[in-house]
């Protein structure tokens, strides 16, 4: 049976999501985790919907696996949070209907990255998750910036290429609020990522919010196509997957079909 899992994990001291020899990664640990719940020799192998780089943390990826029958859901998410390690949490796990990829089902994703932007607001406690700026921000100068990247576009200037995949893709939110004194975040909502690109749009936006670049710098660039140097790739700790979403269960399947199609092998790191 094909089973969802949906989890959380605290990326700071993993190599990524995508397993490596040698390496401590999300998925690693976690189909150990499931070899051993379940007593099984080999490894089962995971696919998730959005493959997070190195730092990046996860409240709401999702998984899907193929497991032995007559598994009970509860039993088996209370199992795995028995050998998982305590950076990794499993949220529940289910009988995946038909038709679910992880993957190539979901319509979007949901990121958030957190910046803070006052050393008063300076919190020791939150230094992996939140990242520091010297130079306060402003949130109406960045959402009129990012405004004008939404859409479907190329957008190679923002991604590290990859032989034979499309850079193409649908923004469907880029904005930032204000969620505390001294604390910016920005959402970014796409259908799906390429390598590095939301890291790379956060860091085309923090110059305009602090005043080095002018409000059409980042939309500028988006239209050049090419990878800028001048971009830069904000930090992995910064960033976090909040949440993937997917079609009503009947449209699982055709969506798989199409975002197979439609741009060959779809990308979604952050």
């Amino acid at each position: 049976m094909r089973w969802r899992i949906d989890l959380r994990y605290d990326g700071t001291e993993f190599h990524g999501w995508a397993r490596q020899e040698g390496l401590r990664t999300v998925q690693g640990v976690l189909e150990q985790a499931l070899a051993t719940v379940l007593r099984q020799p080999e490894l089962p192998s995971v696919t998730c919907a959005g493959r997070t780089d190195t730092g990046v943390h996860a409240r709401g990826q999702v998984v899907h696996v193929w497991l032995p029958e007559g598994i009970v859901a509860r039993n088996l998410v209370h199992r795995l949070n028995g050998v998982l390690p305590d950076d990794v949490w499993v949220i529940k796990g289910m009988e995946a209907p038909e038709g679910f990829d992880a993957r190539f089902s979901a319509l979007w994703r949901r990121y958030v990255y957190r910046i803070c932007d006052d050393n008063i607001a300076r919190d020791p406690l939150t230094r992996n998750h939140v990242l520091r700026v010297l130079q306060p921000l402003d949130v109406d100068r960045m959402n009129e910036a990012s405004a004008r990247l939404l859409g479907e576009h190329d957008f190679a200037a923002f991604c590290k290429r990859r032989e034979g995949a499309s850079t193409v893709r649908a923004l469907q939110e880029f904005s930032w609020r204000r969620t505390a004194p001294g604390l910016v975040e920005a959402t970014v909502i796409a259908d799906a990522f390429c390598h590095s690109m939301v890291r790379a749009l956060v860091g085309s936006i923090v110059p305009v919010g602090d005043g080095r670049r002018d409000l059409d710098w980042p939309a500028k660039v988006l239209a050049a196509k090419v990878r800028d140097s001048a971009v830069t790739v904000l930090p992995a700790h910064g960033l976090t997957l909040e949440e993937v979403g997917y079609p009503e269960d009947d449209q699982l399947a055709a969506r798989a079909i199409e975002a197979r199609n439609v741009r060959g092998e779809v990308h979604t790191r952050g």
